[in-house]
């Protein structure tokens, strides 16, 4: 089992990004997929999750409005849209499953709730 992301990059502020999240060993749309980011000298923090069983997706109030997740369940695909990216958004973003494929909107942001982490891509946004 294994994820793989990226299509990190450098941007400017303003700009967007797509990551790109890559499941293999798994059917990915059976799972909860997360987007996590740690910035420089801070704690990996939740940034969404969408969970395929009720169809809902939890957003971090920094990025309500300008990030968005889809799937392509026949690639085994997640994505990351990053839109009206800001510096404050500079970090290596994750991604993460969760067996299940639901997540209670109070845990998603737990790490420990999810069983499987892609290695992260760097995401830097010029001012």
């Amino acid at each position: 089992v294994q994820l793989q992301a990226f299509g990190g990059g450098l941007v400017q502020a303003g700009g967007s990004l797509r990551l790109t999240c890559v499941g293999s060993g798994f059917t990915l749309g059976e799972y909860a997929i997360g987007w996590f980011r740690q910035a420089p000298g801070k704690e990996r923090e939740g940034v969404l999750c969408f969970s395929p069983v009720d169809g809902r997706t939890y957003f971090a109030d920094s990025v309500k409005g300008r990030f968005t997740i889809s799937t392509d369940n026949t690639e085994n695909t997640a994505y990351l849209q990053l839109d009206n990216l800001k510096p404050e958004d500079t970090a290596v973003y994750y991604c993460a499953a969760r067996e299940g494929g639901w997540l209670a909107s109070d845990l998603w942001v737990e790490l420990s709730e999810y069983n499987y982490w892609g290695q992260g891509t760097k995401v830097t946004v010029s001012s």
